[in-house]
């Protein structure tokens, strides 16, 4: 009867201890560390990026960082060298090659715009959005008078900062 007692004890134990290491093992309660990455965006544009391609000398680029945990997204660009002002532009979905869909609010220009100028703003993006931007599915553009479908066009890359 001891021996039974002293068993069933032992198996009592074996089984809390058990439980203690399974529990602390658990992964469901850390941070995910691929939330808390950080990313640098960058891309430069050109005509030849267009579909279909557009002749001419102008160019752009964009810079900026996308924070993971907030899913903020923080860009400059530049352009030089249009036709004349932009008329419009954006962020867009779509791989290298391939006419995509608007992502965001598109960009608007005042009066003031010349044919060479910055853009700066913040977007918080979608989980989907983070998604396509992190697979380089994105790329931004610009429209002009004279080309009202895009002049220049940059696909972006997302690098992540160590």
């Amino acid at each position: 009867m001891k021996m039974e007692k002293w068993r069933a004890m032992l198996m009592a134990i074996v089984v809390i201890a058990s439980s203690a290491v399974m529990v602390s093992c658990d992964d469901d309660d850390d941070d995910d560390p691929i939330a808390e990455r950080t990313y640098t965006i960058s891309g430069d544009a050109a005509g030849g990026q267009v579909v279909p391609p557009v002749e001419g000398t102008g160019s752009g680029t964009i810079s900026g960082t996308y924070n993971a945990t907030t899913r903020q997204l923080s860009y400059t660009n530049t352009w030089n060298g249009l036709t004349g002002a932009p008329t419009g532009g954006g962020f867009y979905h779509g791989a290298t090659g391939v006419n995509g869909t608007a992502v965001g609010t598109p960009w608007t220009f005042d009066g003031t715009a010349t044919e060479t100028g910055t853009n700066s703003g913040t977007m918080t993006l979608t989980e989907a959005q983070a998604d396509q931007l992190l697979a380089g599915d994105w790329y931004y553009g610009y429209n002009t008078a004279t080309n009202t479908n895009g002049e220049v066009r940059g696909q972006i890359t997302a690098t992540e900062v160590d």
